[in-house]
């Protein structure tokens, strides 16, 4: 159990022991003792202040006895006991007294000797169980007791001081106490008047500062009200704390001042009453187990920024400071209601885990309903549908397309709830009627393509591309024959789909490619061409008579050459389109002399014709048979540069010839050596081979009887009774096998004679 109390002694010899808050407890005689339990005691004598300090010991019969420490170096000011250490202050310094080795260690002399030492006393305070602070005037001292070298000791004590830091301040020290490596100051302050020429008497400061090796770094300054400060001087004020807590005493000769560290919870009020609330609920979330109270913070943050008129951080905020409070959440909601503000909260309320009553969603969709087409629509994307009652908000929107019927807006939305309440096909309905981009993506998603069998021509009006992608995608969903049947009254949409199916496969609507022939006809004729060339279930007779019609010369072209009159075909390309490039391309391509006689012919009277026959017809036909029946005299384009052609075209055939007959030669010369050396192998013949006549084994069962076998470069063997007889020519064997199967006459016969 510790009891907290503080010891104040008076003018008048009274000790009184006042508790935390203040209150006497007790009250006693003067005491000048410093008293440690254990076994001594340090003492002045009664007529306190004394020249005289005594230290008192008990012994092993539990007697006191008396030591005396110093005398007769004038008043002690001022003593402080921490372990084995005793420091005092009298006029001249300091001492330091060793209890365990019964040595004073040091004296530390004042440095102001112009101060009078009764009116600026010294203050002493140990940091820890070796390190001293003086306080005297305006300087400080930080002495550090150290052990000494024992090679150094000699007569000397074991321990010596050493002043670790040194410093001026700007005011007089009326007390100081160590705070963690830091030091908290009392100071007696002076300052000049502007009226008056001397000094007047300040409010006393304390401060809290770091000392340096040299100097110091200022932490904090708050200047104290008590009572007359303006009469007391620098003895008048005391500074105690104690060891272990961060407390201090200040003491006056009226009052008594309590001063602690300040906690998250002092910072905080501090920030509250500056309006600082952004900061003060920082630093409440900083430190949040640490904070008792201030559950109010956020909430007197909203306040004031309401009162302020900012709406969209007061519900900003909300967020952070409601959290998961419903009975918050909605108290909020129907203020900002009040006040008219729905909208900017309606961005921040929940709609996670956390949700609240569909009411309060709903009041707020209503709002903007009212008020904000664009806003509604806004918050129906981003809520989940689970937050309201769907039924309820299609039934707003419904009224209020009673007002604007045509309003997009309300009609995407209302496509929007009718999704979410899976009621699909009334959403395609109205995104058909809008041309809204996400009516594929609905149809896809929720497989709706029974519901769009007669909406076809909607489809296809909206996005043609699209629309048809998706019809060939899904054949097994539409069939190709419903969406021709609901295409029949839009031909230049159907042509579009079935072009599209037939680029796809040339088979799979081939039942329609009579009627695709009209469809190219009128509305995509630089197709029909590539269509003609391409089906195999066009009906040619009715095709040509759709291009004859049109006067579609190119394709009838094509249609009476794929039908086989390639002279009428040819009539009209040099008749009608008049392109001798064209005709002699069409007769390269047909091949045929008659064609040709036919090209001649035309072209004869004609010179730009010749000149293009001249330069074109040079590896088909014989130019000599064009030149030849070229009238007299005709004048002819470019005769010149034609026929320089027609010899270098000629000339290049011979060399091509030349190359081919030297390439020819030789490899047949080649692949001659190449058999000959194969059959001059030998052949080999053991008691597995049989003859091809009889059956029987080629060799001999004894073979010391004499045998005669002929063996065919083709591996066929006989015996030699065995063979057929010779051929037409004399002296020439063949193998009558391979010459019954015509492959060849398996002649070049080896002969094995024993």
């Amino acid at each position: 159990l510790t009891v907290h109390f503080l010891a104040l002694g008076t003018h008048f010899g009274k000790v009184f022991l006042l508790d935390i808050q203040g209150n006497v407890t007790q009250k006693f005689e003067i005491v000048s003792t410093l008293h440690n339990p254990k076994r001594v005691t340090c003492s002045l004598p009664q007529n306190f202040p004394s020249h005289l300090l005594l230290l008192y010991e008990r012994n092993w019969l539990k007697r006191w006895k008396t030591s005396t420490l110093h005398e007769g170096e004038g008043t002690i000011t001022n003593v402080r006991w921490r372990a084995n250490l005793i420091a005092w202050a009298n006029n001249v310094g300091v001492k330091i007294y060793d209890i365990s080795t019964k040595q004073r260690i040091t004296n530390v002399f004042r440095d102001n000797v112009s101060l009078r030492p009764d009116m600026y006393p010294c203050s002493l305070c140990w940091k820890d169980n070796s390190t001293l602070i003086i306080g005297w005037g305006s300087s400080v001292k930080i002495c550090a007791v150290k052990e000494r070298d024992h090679a150094e000791m000699r007569d000397l004590p074991s321990r010596y001081v050493e002043i670790v830091s040194a410093f001026e301040t700007e005011f007089f020290i009326s007390g100081l106490a160590p705070l963690a490596d830091q030091l908290v100051n009392l100071y007696f302050v002076k300052e000049n008047s502007d009226h008056v020429e001397e000094e007047f008497r300040a409010r006393p400061r304390l401060d809290i500062i770091q000392p340096l090796p040299e100097g110091f770094e200022e932490i904090s300054s708050d200047a104290l009200t008590v009572r007359n400060f303006q009469e007391n001087e620098c003895r008048d004020y005391r500074l105690e704390h104690s060891e272990g807590e961060s407390l201090f005493y200040i003491i006056s000769p009226k009052d008594i001042v309590v001063a602690k560290e300040r906690d998250q919870d002092d910072h905080i009020d501090w920030l509250l009453d500056k309006k600082k609330y952004e900061e003060a609920l920082m630093a409440a979330e900083i430190s949040f187990k640490n904070v008792k109270r201030h559950e109010k913070i956020g909430m007197a943050y909203i306040n004031h920024l309401v009162e302020k008129g900012d709406y969209d951080t007061a519900a900003r905020k909300c967020q952070k400071v409601l959290g998961k409070n419903m009975e918050l959440w909605e108290n909020e909601v129907y203020r900002f209601k009040t006040i008219g503000q729905l909208k900017a909260i309606s961005q921040y309320l929940p709609r996670g885990d956390l949700r609240l009553r569909p009411a309060i969603y709903e009041m707020i969709l209503n709002e903007f309903l009212k008020t904000d087409y664009e806003g509604f629509a806004t918050l129906i994307r981003e809520w989940p549908g689970e937050l309201y009652n769907n039924m309820t908000i299609v039934q707003a929107v419904a009224d209020h397309l009673k007002k604007d019927p045509t309003n997009s807006t309300l009609l995407t939305t209302l496509a929007e709830l009718y999704t979410y309440d899976q009621r699909y096909d009334r959403a395609l309905e109205i995104y058909l009627r809008l041309r809204h981009k996400d009516v594929y993506q609905l149809i896809h998603k929720h497989n709706l393509f029974s519901s769009i069998e007669d909406k076809i021509v909607l489809l296809m009006d909206f996005d043609k591309e699209k629309a048809v992608d998706m019809l060939l995608d899904n054949e097994d969903k539409i069939s190709t024959d419903r969406v021709v049947e609901e295409l029949r009254d839009r031909p230049e949409l159907l042509h579009i789909y079935l072009h599209k199916l037939f680029k796809r496969d040339h088979h799979k609507g081939q039942r329609y490619h009579e009627r695709q022939i009209g469809l190219y006809a009128e509305y995509d004729r630089p197709n029909l061409l590539p269509f003609l060339r391409d089906s195999i279930h066009c009906p040619l007779e009715k095709a040509l008579e759709i291009c004859q019609e049109r006067n579609f010369v190119e394709e009838t072209v094509f249609l009476l050459s794929r039908m086989g009159n390639c002279r009428r075909a040819l009539q009209m390309i040099m008749e009608e389109l008049e392109d001798v490039d064209k005709a002699i391309e069409f007769a390269k391509e047909q091949d045929d002399a008659e064609l040709w006689e036919d090209l001649i012919s035309y072209s004869i009277d004609k010179p730009p014709f010749i000149t293009g026959l001249l330069n074109n017809i040079g590896t088909h036909v014989d130019p000599i048979l064009l030149i030849h029946r070229i009238k007299e005299g005709m004048e002819i384009p470019n005769l010149r540069d034609s026929l320089v052609k027609i010899l270098h075209d000629y000339n290049l055939q011979i060399l091509l010839r030349e190359g081919c007959e030297k390439i020819l030669v030789a490899d047949s010369l080649s692949l001659l050596q190449k058999m000959h050396r194969t059959q001059m192998r030998g052949v080999r013949v053991d008691e597995e081979s049989i003859c091809e006549s009889c059956h029987a084994s080629i060799l001999p069962s004894d073979m010391a009887q004499n045998f005669s076998v002929a063996v065919f470069h083709c591996r066929h063997m006989f015996h030699k009774e065995c063979l057929p007889s010779p051929g037409t020519i004399p002296g020439v064997q063949f193998c009558n096998i391979c010459s019954a199967k015509r492959r060849g006459p398996g002649s070049g016969i080896l002969e094995m004679i024993k």
